[in-house]
């Protein structure tokens, strides 16, 4: 099963996302926003800039 992007309204009235996992695990959560139009572009920007992102190992600090 592949990932899904879940939107939901939390607590205080406003739209937030989570990115799941084929497994169900939570995998990446998204800020607050304040319409649902605004979720979903947050979402579509996530899929645009995780589309042929490079994996960069940081060093220790």
């Amino acid at each position: 099963m592949s990932g899904k992007f879940e939107v939901y309204e939390d607590a205080s009235g406003k739209f937030r996302f989570r990115l799941k996992a084929g497994n169900g695990e939570v995998v990446a959560t998204g800020q607050s926003y304040t319409s649902l139009a605004g979720v979903k572009a947050g979402v579509d920007a996530v899929k645009r800039a995780a589309e042929g992102a490079a994996v960069v190992q940081l060093e220790k600090e």
